[in-house]
């Protein structure tokens, strides 16, 4: 951690906030690294307003998952709220994660009493540790009745509480996990600290295996790299398919959109920097480490990348970072989209999920080290995400399953449904070499010379990236892609963690448990990566000790181990095009799951191996995953019912006026060319287009609300979300091509909805 700051100051040491930002009083701008976390309730504001002992008890929770004693709870509520109110908070709020993909709070005011009936703040530690929302309507997957209402929110210490600020308004806001009255899980946060702990614990042990000492934990840490579109908001006011689903449900594509490929990385507008240096201020002053900021590939789209901290608050960085871009975009008079596929015909956005795992001296474990003993450590860390994701790979497509990401999962710029996993060309080859006892690999690292004598010789890395991968291993990371942007990262990475969780347990049990690693030799294992950027070569029999030292034992097990999950695991590693068709007819060969809609993905989520694997690592219950399915289903139906429906009266209410208004203009030039010699041949044909174009319409109008009436018959949520995923689709399908085609006829001055060519081109 001390490393990761150090960086952090670094990087903005010299970079300040705009004029909006807090001065000095004397017209200075105060810089980043003064004002950063300044909204956070962090360590350093901690150690300002906490006695020491409660300090150094609440630090010791936070770092090293100490039990959190209840007794400093009343002195943490006192100074956290002494601190809020310093900002100008006067309420606070419990802040967690319904099922329902996004965040909820309820705000209660500071307002108290005291003995003479005078008005005071007051916040208690009984306040700060637990609340009480009314859990009536949020999504439960019938686990419990309507009328059952009560919920309880708990405090989580690891991740800082926070302010947040409007012009008006200023509140304490306390990351919270979320349950029932009987204790079921109601929320996604749960299960990701539980899986955490789970993940952390055995990685620890395979450490401890290693023969490491200095080490005292292990933690996850992930980046959320987030894409996302902005448009003006005044086109979007217009547009009531955005407002409702985050999409365009019809829209013509326009005649240049993204096929210059000229905004990827391109100058940034005025404008839009001004919006993420605000952005950016915002995210400084809570904490949150933005690191990178750029054109995409879409036009008006963009992405914001933070560097990687512990995975439990990179996820609530970056629900918190969502919530201020949207505030912060509709001050600069833009609306932020961050739907999966807001514009049919152009690339989607995701949301990258960068993975890994680091000891407490900073040491990324899934990172070559500097010693052969370290460089086996990581193959066998990078052979237990490979044998989980083998074993249990289907979990992360149901952990990015939803009706908007379906429209992007397959597409053009993401990855298939299919789930695989990309090394690269050095360490697939290392790996199959080992899985051949074919161990040596001698691969210097190559470098590209410009032949100009003032441009610097750069070096490649070992391997190219993969962007067509779903799970693509990147150096010392594994980034998850298939990731929505629109989605809470929690699903995805408990996904992540009990996968690996699993894996872990794997080569721990051919390992043979706990053990001791003594000092290797430089030629009795894989060499360390050096100069030449190798990761070297390993073992051969005429050069390791003497038969029995407990230093060939190990060494031999942990090479065994890589070198069976190698064989096992071929089926799931994919270096190639994974857009590609071949890929997917390959795929299936292979035996590879390719769920294509949301319904199809969460069917695992009743298997009886799904169930036992959560119940094992005691994230979830089998009555909770059922919740989950139907939670999951029920979000479905409601999106594509909604777009249904929504689609069907734009059509009536847009479209065919718009288009009747067309035809009433041309048939008066039709009669006003009555007489003359051409009799009009090509208006006549005009007209009859449009006229079957608008019995087209009216008949996609009634297939959707037959659509609608057939969904709602069935009870059955497993039939009627696969009905919507194939004839809900199609009609949808259908429906908006009869749209955009009249969309692409209509006299300009009577098509009232903001077109592609607005929406995309104009900031």
């Amino acid at each position: 951690m001390e490393q990761k700051e150090s960086a952090l100051g670094g990087a903005l040491k010299n970079f300040s906030f705009d004029g909006s930002a807090p001065g000095d009083g004397l017209g200075r701008q105060r810089s980043v690294t003064e004002t950063y976390g300044r909204m956070t309730f962090g360590k350093k504001t901690m150690a300002r307003y906490l006695s020491r002992s409660v300090y150094e008890k609440l630090i010791n929770t936070i770092e090293h998952n100490a039990k959190l004693d209840i007794e400093i709870a009343d002195e943490v509520a006192q100074a956290m709220k002494e601190w809020a109110v310093s900002l100008g908070a006067t309420h606070f709020c419990h802040w967690f994660q319904p099922q329902r993909g996004v965040t909820a709070e309820k705000h209660d005011c500071f307002l108290g009493f005291d003995s003479q009936g005078l008005a005071i703040y007051q916040f208690s530690g009984r306040q700060l540790i637990q609340g009480e929302p009314d859990a009536s309507s949020f999504p439960s997957g019938g686990m419990r009745s309507t009328f059952e209402a009560r919920g309880y929110t708990a405090w989580d210490p690891k991740s800082p509480a926070f302010i947040v600020k409007t012009g008006k308004a200023a509140a304490l806001v306390i990351p919270s996990v979320y349950f029932s009255y009987r204790g079921e899980v109601l929320d996604m946060k749960t299960p990701l600290l539980r899986s955490l702990a789970a993940v952390e614990d055995r990685a620890y042990k395979l450490l401890k295996v290693f023969g490491n000492r200095s080490a005292k934990f292990v933690r996850v840490t992930a980046g959320p790299e987030q894409e996302y579109f902005l448009i003006s908001k005044e086109l979007f006011s217009r547009r009531p398919d955005l407002i409702f689903t985050g999409r365009t449900l019809l829209g013509a594509p326009s005649a240049k959109n993204q096929q210059m490929e000229d905004h990827y990385f391109g100058s940034i507008k005025p404008k839009v920097l001004d919006f993420m240096a605000d952005v950016d201020a915002a995210l400084f002053e809570c904490g949150i480490p933005a690191k990178t900021r750029h054109n995409e590939v879409a036009p008006n789209q963009f992405e914001l990348a933070p560097l990687h901290e512990d995975a439990n608050l990179a996820v609530d960085h970056n629900l918190q970072a969502m919530e201020i871009m949207r505030r912060v975009a509709d001050e600069h008079s833009f609306a932020i989209l961050f739907h999966e596929k807001p514009f049919a015909g152009i690339n989607g956005s995701g949301k990258h999920l960068n993975w890994s795992l680091v000891d407490s001296d900073g040491n990324n474990l899934l990172e070559p080290g500097a010693g052969p003993k370290k460089n086996i450590q990581f193959l066998v860390f990078v052979s237990a995400f490979l044998a989980g994701v083998n074993k249990y790979g289907r979990l992360l497509r149901t952990a990015v399953a939803d009706a908007g990401n379906d429209h992007r999962l397959g597409a053009h710029e993401a990855p298939p449904a299919v789930m695989s996993v990309y090394l690269g060309d050095h360490l697939e080859e290392l790996l199959e070499n080992i899985g051949k006892t074919e161990v040596t690999l001698e691969k210097a690292k190559a470098a590209i010379d410009m032949g100009l004598k003032h441009l610097p010789v750069v070096a490649l890395d070992n391997t190219d990236r993969n962007r067509t991968s779903p799970i693509a291993f990147t150096g010392s990371k594994f980034e998850f892609r298939a990731v929505g942007a629109s989605q809470s990262c929690s699903s995805p990475a408990t996904a992540l963690n009990l996968l690996m969780s699993w894996g872990l347990d794997l080569v721990l049990e051919r390992l043979g448990g706990q053990g001791h690693w003594p000092s290797l030799r430089p030629r009795s294992s894989l060499r360390a990566t050096g100069a030449s950027g190798s990761l070297g070569s390993a073992p051969r029999a005429a050069e390791r000790g003497g038969a029995g030292s407990d230093e060939n034992d190990i060494a031999e097990r942990a090479l065994k181990v890589v070198r069976d999950v190698t064989r096992e695991t071929r089926r799931i590693r994919f270096e190639g095009n994974n857009y590609s068709q071949e890929w997917l007819k390959e795929a299936a060969r292979r035996g590879l799951s390719a769920a294509a809609d949301t319904p199809c993905a969460v069917e695992i989520l009743r298997e009886k191996e799904t169930i036992a694997l959560f119940e094992k690592y005691r994230i979830l219950r089998k009555e909770e995953l059922e919740a989950k399915y139907e939670i999951k289903l029920e979000a479905y139906i409601k999106t594509k019912e909604i777009e249904i429906k929504l689609l069907s009266e734009m059509a009536m209410t847009y479209v065919i006026p718009a288009l009747l208004r067309h035809i009433g203009r041309m048939g008066g030039a039709k009669r006003s060319l009555e007489g003359i010699r051409s009799k009009g041949g090509q208006l006549n044909k005009a007209l009859q287009e449009c006229g079957a174009l608008l019995e087209e319409i009216y008949c996609g109008i009634n297939r959707a609300n037959d659509a609608l009436s057939k969904s709602t018959y069935d009870n059955d949520l497993a039939k009627r979300a696969g009905f919507l995923a194939s004839q809900g689709v199609e009609v949808l399908a259908l429906l908006r091509r009869h749209c955009d085609r009249a969309e692409e006829m209509v006299d300009q001055r009577f098509w009232t909805l903001p077109k592609y060519r607005e929406l995309l081109l104009t900031l």
